[in-house]
C-alpha cells in the first residue's frame, strides 16, 4: 500500500479547500529543503521517449500540473520535484481576487471528481510574478502562466487587462495561456466569441506575448470551437489548451454534491475534453494541450493519441497523490513499446 492511500482518508475528512492549503504547506517544505532532490529521485522518470518539444519548448515529459492548483505560484519546483515535465500556475489576474465565497470547492469521491467555484482567487500579477521569479529559479521544465481577466473589468476593457497581466508576469513564464473559459468567474461568456477573442489575441499580440496559447471549454459547440481554432491560425498563436472544467453534469453522476454549481473536473469529463482534443488536432496544426479526466497511462494515451502533444491533470492528483505523473510516464513507456512507437512525438495523432 502506498502512502498516499493512508494519508488520504485523514485528507479527506477536511473541507477540499482546506486539504489543497495543507498539501501547498507540505510541498513549500519539501521545496525549500534537500529533500526535494530526494523527491525526484524517487519520482521523476528520466527517459528520451517521453521527451516532448511544443510550441519552442522542451519537455522532459509530456505530464503537466494544469492551472488552478499552484494558484499564485507557491510551488513550481516541488512540482516538477514530484515527476511533471512541465507546471502552469494560475490563473491570474491583474489585481489581487478574494474570489468567491467559501464553501467553493466539493469533492465527488464516487465520481472522482471536483465541482469548483473558486472564482479565480489570486495575489495578483504583480505578486504572482514576482514571487515565480523567485520559486521558478533552477526548476529544469517549462512554468507557464495562466492569466485571466479581472472579475470588475468587462468585456471592452478585457484586452488591456489581459495585457496589464502579462505584462507583470511576462518575465518569470516560460509560457502563457488566455484563459477565456473560466465558468466561475462573471464576465467570462461574453469573451468566448469571435470578436471578443480576437481583441485580446491582439492587443497580447502587440504586447509580445509568446509562446501563447488559448485555454477552451468542453462546453462550447462545434462551431464556436472551429471560430477559436480560425483565430488561432489567424493570430499565429502558438497552441490550444483542451479544456477547461464544465459546468454540465452527466447524468452518471452519484455523488451528492453534483448539484453544487461551479465547473466539473475529472473522470466525468475525460471522454468530452478528449473529443475537444481530436476536433482540435484536426483542424490547426499548432500543439494541442489535452487536460481532463487524466489520472492513468491510459488516459493521457488516449490524449496523446487522438492528437494531444501534451496533458495535464489536477483532479488526479486529488484522488491518486503524488505519484500520479511516475505512474502516468512508466505507464507510457509500456503503451509506446507495446504499440511500437519509438516517442510520444511518434505516438501524437496516431488515432486521427
Amino acid at each position: 500500500m502506498r502512502l498516499y492511500d493512508l494519508a488520504r482518508p485523514v485528507l479527506f475528512r477536511l473541507p477540499a479547500e482546506t486539504a489543497h492549503a495543507t498539501t501547498q504547506g507540505l510541498l513549500r517544505v519539501v521545496q525549500e529543503t534537500p529533500l526535494s532532490r530526494l523527491l525526484a529521485g524517487h519520482y521523476d522518470v528520466l527517459d528520451e521517449r517521453l521527451r516532448t518539444r511544443a510550441f519552442g519548448l522542451d519537455f522532459p515529459n509530456p505530464v503537466g500540473v494544469a492551472a488552478g492548483f499552484d494558484k499564485n505560484a507557491e510551488v513550481p519546483a516541488a512540482l516538477r520535484a514530484l515527476g511533471f515535465g512541465f507546471v502552469e500556475v494560475g490563473g491570474v489576474t491583474a489585481v489581487p481576487q478574494g474570489g468567491n465565497p467559501r464553501p467553493r470547492m466539493f469533492r465527488l469521491p464516487e465520481d472522482e471528481a471536483i465541482v469548483n467555484r473558486m472564482g479565480l482567487n489570486n495575489d495578483g500579477a504583480r505578486v504572482v510574478g514576482e514571487r515565480l521569479a523567485r520559486t521558478a529559479a533552477g526548476v529544469d521544465a517549462p512554468v507557464g502562466v495562466n492569466i485571466a481577466k479581472s472579475e470588475h473589468v468587462g468585456a471592452a476593457e478585457a484586452p488591456a487587462d489581459y495585457r496589464e497581466t502579462y505584462e507583470r508576469v511576462a518575465d518569470a513564464g516560460d509560457f502563457f495561456v488566455v484563459n477565456v473559459s473560466c465558468p466561475n468567474s462573471q464576465g467570462f461568456g461574453a469573451l468566448q466569441n469571435r470578436d471578443a477573442m480576437a481583441r485580446i489575441f491582439a492587443e497580447l499580440g502587440e504586447a509580445g506575448a509568446s509562446p501563447l496559447l488559448v485555454k477552451l471549454s468542453p462546453d462550447l459547440p462545434e462551431p464556436a470551437v472551429a471560430d477559436a481554432l480560425a483565430l488561432v491560425d489567424e493570430f499565429d498563436i502558438d497552441g490550444v489548451v483542451a479544456t477547461n472544467t464544465s459546468t454540465e453534469r452527466p447524468a452518471s453522476l452519484r455523488s451528492p454534491n453534483r448539484t453544487e454549481e461551479g465547473g466539473l473536473s475529472g473522470r466525468p469529463i475525460e471522454a468530452r475534453a478528449t473529443e475537444v482534443v481530436r476536433f482540435c488536432a484536426e483542424r490547426t496544426d499548432v500543439p494541442v494541450v489535452g487536460v481532463g479526466g487524466v489520472s492513468t497511462a491510459a488516459d493521457a494515451y488516449r490524449k496523446i493519441r487522438a492528437g494531444a502533444s501534451l496533458v495535464q491533470l489536477y483532479t488526479g492528483l486529488v484522488y491518486h497523490g503524488p505519484s500520479i505523473a511516475r505512474d502516468i510516464n512508466r505507464g507510457l513507456l509500456a503503451l509506446l513499446e507495446r504499440d511500437g512507437f519509438a516517442s510520444v512525438e511518434a505516438a501524437v495523432g496516431a488515432d486521427l
